[in-house]
């Protein structure tokens, strides 16, 4: 059996659970593609059955992360409606996000 590392860490207020190559969508992070980012508010930390949890963080782990590409999201319609009252709002929104490809974790 293969020992695999996998990650849970935060960012952007939101937990994700990542291993090596994994490529994630997260809030919009500063930085141009290729950049190499490091997350150190890492949750849990696993290789094989070695298990690390944090209180609340794992001392010394590290998350590193390159820019894939800097995008929008799909549109989120916004529609308010009161029945009776001929109310209706119609708004679009697309939320800013950043894709990231797990480079490694230490």
């Amino acid at each position: 059996m293969s020992s695999q590392k996998i990650a849970v860490f935060l960012t952007g207020g939101k937990q994700h659970k990542v291993k090596i190559g994994d490529k994630i969508k997260v809030e919009k992070l500063e930085g141009s593609a290729g950049e190499i980012l490091k997350f150190d508010q890492v949750l849990l930390k696993a290789e094989g059955a070695q298990v690390e949890i944090g209180t609340p963080h794992v001392k010394g782990a590290v998350v590193e992360a390159e820019i894939v590409n800097q995008g929008r999201d799909d549109k989120k319609i916004v529609f308010r409606y009161h029945s009776k009252t001929r109310y209706r709002k119609f708004k679009g929104h697309r939320q800013h996000h950043t894709e990231l490809k797990i480079k490694e974790i230490k």
